[in-house]
Order: C-alpha cells, then sequence, then structure tokens
C-alpha cells in the first residue's frame, strides 16, 4: 500500500492523481475539510476525500487519500480509533467541549480517585451513544449544529458503540487524563459527558488527540507544513489527472 508518511524517502516517486494515501496530523482550529482543501491545493487535483471527521477543537491523526485511493475511503472508515485527552469535571457546556460557553458548574469536592477509576470501567465493551446535537449529523438536509445553536433540540436515536479500552492516565482535578480506543461513530465528547453524569458532577472534554486509526499511528503523521515542503522534493511522474483515472 502506498502511503506517505514523515519516514518517506525524497525519492519516492509520488502520484497523486493515480493515488496516495498520506497521513496528515491535523491542527487545533481546523476541519478535517480544511485539511483535504489545502492538500488539494498543494498536489493539484480534485480527487482528494478523507476517512474519518475530526472535530476542530481535536487535533490528531487524519488520513488523506487522493485519485483512486479514494475508493479505500470506506474500509478506513470503520477502523477502531485510539484517543488520548484530558476530561474536566465540574462544568458543563452545551456542545460537551468548549466550543460552546459553560453552562453549568457543581462542586466536586466529594469526588475521589476511587469513583473516578469506576466511573471508567461502566464505558468498556459495548454500550448505547446519542449523537449531539452539535455534530454534522444531517437531519432533513441541515447539520445538528445549525439546530442545536438556534435552540432546537432534534430527537435522535441512540446507537450502538464498542469501547475496546478506557484508560486513566493521570488525575489532577479537576482535570482527568485519559487514552481511549473505540469503534467507529463513537463521539468521545458525548463520553466526556456521560463520565460527568456518572460522577454526579458533570463534565467536559477540555483536549482531544486522535492518535491512531486501525494499524496507523500518528507519530508516522506530517504536519501540512511539512507535507507541503516534502511534496517540492517528491519526484513527481509527468502524468496528468485526466490520463490516470
Amino acid at each position: 500500500m502506498r502511503v506517505i508518511t514523515n519516514k518517506i524517502s525524497p525519492d519516492y516517486c509520488a502520484d497523486f492523481a493515480a493515488g496516495e494515501i498520506i497521513l496528515i496530523d491535523k491542527m487545533y482550529r481546523k476541519t478535517s475539510f480544511d485539511i483535504v482543501h489545502k492538500i488539494r491545493r498543494a498536489v493539484g487535483v480534485k480527487k482528494v476525500g478523507h476517512t474519518g471527521t475530526l472535530d476542530p477543537l481535536a487535533t490528531g491523526l487524519v488520513i488523506i487519500c487522493t485519485g483512486k485511493m479514494t475508493k479505500k475511503i470506506s474500509e478506513f472508515q470503520v477502523s477502531d480509533k485510539t484517543y488520548s485527552g484530558i476530561i474536566s469535571i465540574g462544568k458543563t457546556t452545551p456542545s460537551f467541549d468548549l466550543e460552546s460557553e459553560f453552562d453549568s458548574e457543581t462542586d466536586i469536592g466529594n469526588v475521589t480517585e476511587k469513583m473516578i477509576y469506576e466511573a471508567a470501567e461502566k464505558f468498556k465493551a459495548e454500550c448505547e451513544q446519542t449523537v449531539p446535537m452539535f455534530s454534522a449529523i444531517k437531519h432533513k438536509g441541515k447539520s445538528l449544529y445549525k439546530f442545536a445553536r438556534k435552540g432546537i433540540e432534534i430527537e435522535r436515536e441512540p446507537r450502538k458503540i464498542y469501547i475496546n479500552y478506557f484508560e486513566i492516565k493521570k488525575i489532577e482535578l479537576p482535570d482527568i487524563y485519559f487514552e481511549i480506543s473505540c469503534s467507529k461513530g463513537t463521539y468521545i465528547r458525548v463520553i466526556a459527558d456521560d463520565f460527568g453524569k456518572v460522577l454526579g458532577c458533570g463534565a467536559y472534554l477540555k483536549e482531544l488527540r486522535r492518535t491512531k486509526i486501525g494499524d496507523f499511528r500518528i507519530e508516522d503523521a506530517l504536519s501540512i507544513e511539512e507535507f507541503k515542503n516534502l511534496y517540492e522534493k517528491l519526484k513527481l511522474p509527468q502524468i496528468t489527472e485526466n490520463e490516470s483515472l
């Protein structure tokens, strides 16, 4: 499989029109579509897509496919994902992260480390999750977050997800550092909100980074700037997009 990582040789003969897989480390406050747009402009190929949305406030691994490799997007989408991040307890927001303002605050003086570890145990194996209103999921052709910003609540059916593991890495209240591996379609923001409900004090997702998709790891990913610099050095074949497709 042709994969462009931070370990690739400058002598690699890239053919973005025919199809390449690129591992990108998404920056904070950018969307997955921003990354697609930047890659499309950099390589001059129209057929570019990503294999799974990552929230603007999250950073980390995004798989970009170009040319004929876009046919593999559905294969990557079903892969399990791994994230690291921070859940902060005692406050909540409507979006379950820092995208919206705090709407409640609760004293956390009675929360113990034992309670935190026991709460994490409740999120292992198969469970049901309801898609958050602040999401890009469509309802009658319009993203749910557009309804949410107007204060409109749309009924959503819960769906099954699978948590491979949910590990508490460090506790520095109100912040809880964690790592989680989960199935396709899992919203970590929802897990943060549910985690706060289990503790009885509320919580929100303060920080999130995607570190793994299937067998691909963040350690091998390129920043957009690194990719642009590498692109200038790659030996590109003389072939047009129309000729390759």
